[in-house]
């Protein structure tokens, strides 16, 4: 499962789930139709790998409703620095362009998929 996770990870298997860059990341998550929640990551973070299985569940249970990015903090410095990213993995879940909330850790799946249910339904 290691493996598969890493692979899935660093080739954005899912349809729903895609990597963004420093380059792409005001194309791709402020200029957004819904709303874009940010993974920011590391290879060498093991909570940042327990919580990819979760967000592409997420990314196929509400693909129509909020699309999930994933932004590699090693090899795109300037947005987690940005957004004062101090700790992996933090979720940023941004609407219309704003950042509207943050989550750094992870939660189990009834939690993480509550949190976002909550802000999506926040001015809906």
């Amino acid at each position: 499962m290691h493996d598969r996770c890493r692979r899935n990870q660093s080739n954005g298997v899912s349809m729903s789930l895609s990597n963004v860059t420093d380059a792409s990341f005001e194309t791709d998550v402020l200029g957004s139709s819904k709303p874009v929640l940010v993974d920011f990551w590391a290879e060498w973070c093991s909570p940042c790998k327990q919580i990819a299985p979760l967000l592409e569940d997420m990314a196929t249970d509400k693909g129509d409703q909020l699309s999930i990015a994933k932004i590699n903090i090693d090899e795109n410095k300037a947005t987690p620095n940005k957004y004062n990213v101090r700790g992996i993995p933090t979720l940023m879940l941004f609407k219309d362009g704003e950042l509207v909330a943050t989550k750094m850790g992870t939660l189990p799946k009834s939690k993480l998929y509550e949190w976002v249910d909550n802000i999506l339904a926040d001015g809906a």
